[in-house]
């Protein structure tokens, strides 16, 4: 049986570099693959984040389009035909028999290589709005995934399969009990607060101010996850608000958790921001989610995301420009007071989640 090599890729956010690692993580461990390679930005998370995998890491710089004609978008420009030309040595070089891609900027110069050099390759795309990318390759890849049926629409290809995000094991695996063992928090009601991987700043000023009451008055566990570049002006708030809350057994507050699967399966109710990964993550621990999309998301897709969501009763939506200490307390004090809307809404939430992404993407890969 010939051995295949992979080209994996898929950059700058959490929702385009886990799936690919995903993907990436269930192929390395199959017979019939040779070598994977995960081509990415050095400068963006995606080369930390693979730093500790079993393959190799190929960097290639890139960046985002600028919306406005200039000297920028000159700029660009040549930097992208590099970041091609690039590809196109790396394909001549390692010479793989197939690309996935995920999406984003990064990926862009890896699949026009692929054009190019004529490597076919698999796209996945992660939003209910496909991103442009997605939009632009997507007539020219031998099949496509997307993690929303709304976004087959959208979609210039035939071979156009519905998965679901990939999303890691542990979702199915670990128990809610398990996973508030794991924090050295009790078996009771728990809310888990988090901006993605950056933070957000509007989420993070609303959940500060009610911390205090969530714990002292409601007795609810709180996991808070702050975004590594907000976690000093939180604590800095929240040392003049509550300053007992360092001895507070119901409250961990975090700049990041690496694995997210621990703090999601350990809540019941979710303050998030829309984006698909989190969607798909949270969907998988069966929490009820409160969502709060990035109002300046690319082509608004969080809060298309978020619509999908409420659609299917599966969470609740706040504005980002609705979103105060006042709002998201009522918010989770409706789920709180009303135990069989909060059991629906996680119902419902679980049956939205997809556990076998991954393998119906790598049968699309090796077909």
């Amino acid at each position: 049986m010939s051995k295949k090599k992979y080209f994996i890729t898929g950059g700058g956010t959490g929702g385009h570099i886990y799936p690919a690692v995903a993907v990436a993580d269930a192929l390395i461990t199959r017979d019939d693959t040779e070598v994977v390679y995960y081509v990415g930005n050095p400068k963006k998370p995606e080369a930390a984040i693979v730093a500790d995998k079993n393959y190799e890491f190929l960097p290639v710089n890139s960046s985002g389009m600028p919306r406005k004609f200039g000297l920028g978008l000159v700029v660009w420009g040549f930097t992208m035909v590099r970041a091609w030309l690039k590809c196109c040595s790396y394909i001549l070089k390692y010479k793989p028999d197939i690309i996935f891609g995920t999406g984003g900027y990064v990926s862009a110069p890896v699949l026009m290589a692929g054009i190019t050099m004529r490597v076919p390759f698999v796209m996945h795309d992660c939003d209910a709005n496909p991103g442009l990318v997605t939009r632009k390759f997507a007539p020219f890849a031998k099949s496509v995934s997307v993690a929303f049926d709304v976004a087959k629409e959208k979609i210039n290809n035939t071979e156009c399969f519905v998965n679901g995000n990939p999303i890691r094991k542990g979702f199915l695996l670990l128990s809610k009990k398990q996973a508030r063992a794991d924090l050295g928090l009790e078996n009771k009601m728990t809310v888990c607060i988090m901006g993605g991987s950056q933070g957000s700043k509007t989420i993070n000023k609303a959940a500060v101010s009610i911390l205090k009451h969530l714990s002292c008055a409601m007795n609810l566990q709180v996991i808070f996850q702050t975004g590594k570049n907000n976690y000093d002006d939180v604590i800095s708030e929240l040392s003049d608000i509550y300053p007992e809350y360092k001895s507070d057994k119901n409250i961990i507050i975090k700049p990041y958790f690496d694995d997210m699967v621990t703090p999601l399966k350990a809540c019941d109710i979710a303050v998030s921001r829309a984006g698909s990964l989190s969607i798909s993550e949270l969907c998988a621990s069966s929490v009820a989610p409160i969502l709060v999309p990035f109002p300046y998301a690319a082509s608004d897709h969080q809060r298309k995301n978020a619509k999908y969501i409420v659609q299917y009763d599966a969470g609740m939506y706040l504005e980002d420009s609705e979103t105060t200490p006042q709002t998201l307390l009522k918010l989770i004090e409706i789920l709180i007071n009303n135990p069989q809307r909060l059991e629906q809404i996680r119902i419902n939430s679980g049956k939205l989640a997809k556990f076998d992404g991954v393998e119906k993407i790598i049968e699309q890969l090796v077909q």
